[in-house]
């Protein structure tokens, strides 16, 4: 199980950051998305939308409180998505070696206690970026590419790879 926790959703601000973050950690092999920050239902529902057009069985839920969902996460290694931590080309296959990750991706400002709470901090480069790329490339670098070619279970749509143009199989 493979767990993404973005921190501190603004629905106002981060209506279309939190929506690419989930559809990343979807697309790119996650199973679960829970964030926290303001509860959002249209957010949700939109996500829900695409998980029931583009299959399997990703889930996206709000939390409350993040240091207790993490503190319930104990049999899960935490990473800390961040740019001050160890660089991932050097702990990945550690991390690997892990069942059972829990993902921190942050919003605003990410208070200490969450890089405490983390069994790795992991920085994705050592400069300023968008939580959408670092975990894309975060998960990329875990499934060692795998993910590129994931066939959802219970997809009603499905792109047909083609060298130009689009190609769309619809009704699975």
């Amino acid at each position: 199980m493979l767990t993404i926790l973005r921190l501190n959703h603004r629905k106002k601000r981060d209506k279309r950051i939190t929506t690419h973050c989930a559809l990343v950690a979807r697309a790119f092999g996650a199973d679960k998305f829970v964030y926290t920050g303001d509860e959002d239902k249209a957010f949700e529902k939109g996500v829900k939308a695409v998980v029931g057009q583009w299959g399997g069985n990703f889930s996206v839920k709000y939390k409350k409180n993040a240091k207790k969902f993490l503190k319930e996460q104990n049999k899960k290694t935490i990473v800390n998505l961040t740019m001050y931590g160890l660089p991932i080309q050097n702990e990945i296959n550690k991390i690997r070696k892990n069942k059972g990750l829990t993902i921190i991706i942050g919003g605003a400002k990410v208070p200490m206690d969450f890089y405490r709470l983390s069994h790795y901090n992991i920085s994705i480069t050592s400069q300023p970026h968008s939580e959408v790329m670092a975990l894309g490339l975060f998960l990329d670098r875990y499934f060692a590419g795998r993910e590129l070619v994931k066939r959802f279970k219970n997809a009603k749509i499905r792109i047909i790879p083609h060298s130009c143009g689009k190609l769309v199989k619809k009704g699975l």
